[in-house]
């Protein structure tokens, strides 16, 4: 559903980037229309610039303070804005358009087996990166959809169980490392409150708003009237949860997010919380040093599990 949505913008940029250049080819007939595609593109840049510009504007504007050791300098800010941006074309204009969601099965012995879980309004695409991160390093991996889009995240439950029964089977392992990013952090705490950890040897979640988010209030669906903040889900799923369920989960996130505001949202109490700076919320997903630490993350429990 979500590549259906995203060629159909595509599309709808198609059509008016076409027609911007048709018109600077009638009015500037020495440009013609070499010079009209130019601004069209230009002009579809433009747009989605604003867009990311507004989102960090209003992240800021509910935004958390800042530590002193995670002040950007004006070029931090420039490379964070870039990041985010270029992470956010590539990801909604190539690789959620190819989802990843074949089943990669390692071979020899690969260690615990991962499922990649998306966020709102994405798909499994998301996790080109770490996934081919995994893939050249051995590892099994599966990358689930969540679908319907605007459901209630608690219906993505059964969605996950099944994915990681796939996974199991297929890797002949018993448990495996979910990895979520956004509202798959919430998705993967759902799935335990209702089916336990059975199948789960740790949740990663990466970027997730655990105590909600004032950018949910703009969005669609369920999903995001359950992540705004002070919301009553939130409340039950937190109330659910045992030290022990929490002591599954870390949670990885950034101080300069620009999706989930206040950015502190994303610690989690009793759970292992690592802070990253310089880093928006799309790019968490792709940037090196979050997928180095996750992969260091799945060794480690890989060797715990080979010393117990």
């Amino acid at each position: 559903m979500a590549r259906r949505i995203l060629l159909l913008i595509m599309l709808v940029q198609l059509i008016a980037g076409l027609a911007i250049a048709r018109a600077v080819a009638g009015w500037w007939p020495a440009g013609g229309w070499p010079a009209g595609l130019l601004l069209a593109l230009a002009s579809v840049l433009l747009v989605r610039m604003v867009i990311s510009s507004n989102n960090f504007r209003m992240a800021r504007r509910a935004g958390s303070a800042v530590p002193a050791g995670h002040a950007l300098s004006l070029g931090g800010r420039l490379r964070l804005f870039w990041g985010e941006f270029s992470s956010s074309m590539g990801t909604s204009s190539w690789t959620m358009l190819r989802p990843r969601t074949t089943l990669h099965i390692a071979s020899g012995e690969q260690g615990l087996p991962v499922l990649l879980v998306h966020g709102y309004g994405c798909n499994g695409g998301y996790w080109t990166r770490l996934a081919m991160r995994l893939s050249a390093a051995g590892k099994s991996w599966l990358a689930v959809d969540l679908e319907p889009i605007g459901a209630g995240i608690d219906d993505y439950a059964p969605l996950i169980e099944a994915a990681l029964a796939r996974l199991c089977a297929a890797s002949g392992k018993p448990r495996a490392i979910v990895v979520g990013h956004s509202m798959g952090g919430l998705a993967a705490r759902a799935h335990l409150r209702r089916y336990g950890d059975a199948r789960v040897a740790h949740v990663i979640t990466v970027g997730a708003p655990h105590h909600g988010t004032a950018l949910a209030n703009f969005g669609p669906g369920l999903n995001a009237r359950q992540m705004q903040r002070g919301s009553a889900w939130l409340a039950e799923l937190a109330a659910s949860e045992t030290p022990q369920t929490r002591a599954l989960i870390t949670s990885l996130w950034s101080h300069h997010d620009n999706i989930v505001a206040p950015q502190e949202s994303a610690r989690l109490r009793g759970a292992g919380n690592v802070e990253f700076g310089g880093i928006g919320h799309v790019e968490l997903g792709s940037h090196p040093r979050v997928l180095r630490f996750i992969l260091d993350e799945i060794n480690r429990m890989d060797s715990a599990r080979i010393v117990r």
